[in-house]
């Protein structure tokens, strides 16, 4: 009635027709579409749920009438809701028909403990982004009208449930605005998903599938993006603090429970689900271009209900101009029929991108440095970004460093993301497009960030965690161990981590791990090493014999250009002769043997050693002609006596003189 919308359905020979009249204020009105219904009708056994019933009649003739619902909601969805007659209540079949979709569900269930006299019928509700079939006492289906291609997105609860108990156990009759009518009471309710009592079966559920269900449901209700949203608005009011707690408990929950489920990453179906909502409601149809989940397919039964899906033929649009809902529904049926591939985002191009500037910088060869400026400026917005929506110092050492690797993936995945958007948004401001990118990736970085915190809080660490000589303690293994869970989640899916991320892991890593084990993780890639933690090692480890074992194993895994920088700064003679070995390779690289005149100058050698005066004589010459070509060049008083003098004493080391 709220719509001003009739459908009715027009029965033919061998099919039934669902039509929708659009009624206007000025008392005119349109036909906007038909669409087919695969469902058997005839023109008795009626159950008229949208316009009441009188309960007065026989209730158990009356349980036994076919139901059939029509729910919209703001989005552009369209839901036909069927549940045929019902001759015994042992099996329970019900339809929904998502016409928005293309695509229409049959469900069965058994029922346990029927009564011989039962008069009670399913209900079904429109709660917004979910449509909920209900039957007193024995189910509650909850149905996800937004995304309702893997059933493991749907949530069946059965037998004595928190949730189930908190609906009466009377015929009830649904309304729009989510309004529900207990038609014997005469009471109207407003039905409304609970958090806590979500919250609650997140944390005692067993079964996978619940647990993602309930996931998306308690990121979904609670306004939609407002859920995640008042985190980062400095609001007072009591109802954002409740929904703020209620999301920092999931985190909490998260953290403690990343290896709970076996059929997908708990990580990162919550980094990806959040982002998405965080950006839903900002821009119409930007829910198509971005992933709400991790999973794409879900071949597991659900215990206690099969499943039939069959797809459906779209609505006939009758009309040609659309506003409102109807132009949202007409955006939802264009995507159904040409969205082959669908559009949703993915960081498959950002990889090979990422890929070749590593590979450029290690070679040495970068491209233009007007790209690559471009890129880390992008980098820096999103990190302005997010520190400028979190006023509270953070707990965790992170967003503190120069991460170059990290700030080139999170500056590629703002480009690309950008490019995607401005594909298929068209008429949207390129300033809104590029702050929405900004937002959702902020999002990615500070759920990761809050996930941390969450361990780190709960397992009281503090700021001398990062200094290597100290031995790690069972909390720093548990922070470890959640750190190795987020990287694992994140690097399928390819995602930035946030800068000093790779730091703090590493330390961790340094303080928990036996150096076997360390120098695994380190070869596998479980843990990179960054400047910054290699530094750091260097400078707080004195050189004991388990320690120098430890550098030396560092040093000779990391990149040439970073490895020259660090052994500068560890003053022992293996670092010298890895700086000799480097200094030596740079000189003779492009070294052409010249005609030379066999007899050596003693006299200019502290020591009688053929082999070695005649490699330090080349060596010196070689730097001369150099100096004289290149006289700027320097490498850090790095010449032909440090070699002498680093071979002499490695000589000495191995002979054990």
């Amino acid at each position: 009635m709220s719509e001003q919308r009739l459908y009715y359905i027009d029965l033919k020979k061998s099919k039934s027709i669902l039509k929708c009249i659009q009624f206007y204020a000025d008392e005119s009105y349109n036909l906007m579409f038909e669409v087919p219904l695969d469902i058997s009708l005839s023109n008795s056994g009626f159950k008229l749920v949208n316009f009441g019933c009188d309960y007065h009649q026989d209730r158990e003739k009356l349980s036994k009438h076919l139901s059939l619902c029509v729910f919209t909601n703001h989005t552009g969805s369209l839901c036909v809701c069927y549940s045929p007659k019902c001759a015994a209540w042992e099996q329970i079949t019900y339809s929904v028909f998502y016409i928005h979709k293309g695509h229409s569900k049959t469900f069965t269930t058994s029922l346990k403990n029927v009564d011989s006299h039962m008069t009670k019928g399913i209900t079904f509700l429109n709660l917004d982004y979910y449509v909920a079939v209900y039957l007193p006492g024995h189910f509650f289906h909850l149905l996800n009208v937004q995304h309702s291609d893997l059933i493991c997105h749907n949530l069946f609860l059965t037998g004595n449930n928190e949730m189930i108990d908190m609906l009466p156990h009377s015929p009830l009759q649904s309304l729009s605005g989510s309004l529900v009518l207990d038609c014997c009471s005469g009471k109207l309710y407003r039905a409304m998903l609970s958090q806590s009592s979500l919250l609650r079966l997140l944390q005692n559920t067993r079964l996978d599938c619940e647990k993602m269900a309930t996931l998306h449901c308690a990121l979904s209700c609670g306004q939609g993006a407002q859920f995640l949203e008042g985190q980062w608005r400095q609001r007072a009011d009591l109802n954002t603090n409740r929904v703020l707690s209620d999301f920092l408990k999931i985190i909490q929950w998260i953290s403690e429970n990343v290896s709970a489920c076996h059929s997908f990453d708990l990580i990162q179906e919550f980094i990806i689900a959040s982002s998405y909502w965080s950006v839903y409601s900002e821009i119409s149809n930007v829910d198509k271009l971005l992933p709400h989940s991790s999973v794409l397919t879900w071949n597991t039964e659900i215990p206690g209900i099969t499943l039939v899906t069959e797809d459906t033929a779209l609505p006939l649009m009758k009309v040609h101009s659309f506003k409102g809902y109807w132009e949202k529904l007409n955006s939802n049926l264009e995507y159904v029929k040409y969205a082959k591939p669908h559009f949703h985002y993915n960081n498959s191009v950002v990889r090979r991108e990422w890929q070749n500037l590593i590979s450029e910088e290690k070679t040495g060869k970068r491209r233009s440095t007007a790209y690559v400026r471009n890129i880390l400026d992008n980098a820096i917005k999103v990190i302005s970004n997010l520190e400028a929506r979190n006023l509270e110092p953070r707990l965790t050492p992170l967003l503190q460093e120069e991460d170059s690797h990290q700030r080139l993936l999170m500056g590629l995945m703002v480009s690309e993301l950008k490019d995607h958007f401005l594909r298929h948004l068209q008429g949207v401001e390129k300033k809104k497009i590029e702050q929405m990118v900004l937002d959702y990736i902020s999002k990615l970085l500070d759920l990761i960030c809050h996930i941390l915190e969450a361990s780190w809080r709960k397992h009281n660490l503090h700021s001398w965690v990062l200094h290597f000589n100290s031995r790690g303690s069972a909390a720093e293994f548990a922070v470890f161990h959640i750190m190795t869970r987020i990287l694992e989640a994140t690097n399928s899916l390819f995602l930035p981590l946030p800068p000093g991320f790779h730091t703090l892991h590493t330390i961790l890593g340094v303080h928990c791990l036996p150096l076997h084990n360390l120098l695994h993780c380190i070869d596998s890639g479980v843990l990179l090493l960054t400047e910054t933690a290699v530094t750091r090692l260097m400078k707080d480890l004195d050189n004991t014999e388990k320690n120098e074992k430890l550098k030396f194993s560092i040093i000779v895994r990391l990149p040439p250009l970073i490895g020259q920088k660090i052994c500068r700064l560890w003053d022992h003679p293996m670092s010298s002769n890895i700086i000799s070995r480097n200094h030596v390779m740079r000189l003779l690289q492009n070294y052409k043997k010249q005609p030379r005149n066999s007899m050596i100058d003693k006299s200019s050698f502290s020591l009688e050693f053929l082999p070695l005066n005649y490699f330090i004589e080349i060596l010196t010459d070689i730097e001369s002609t150099n100096q004289a070509l290149y006289p700027v060049e320097r490498h850090d008083n790095v010449d032909a006596e440090f070699v002498e003098e680093a071979a002499l004493k490695h000589t000495t080391m191995l002979l054990g003189l």
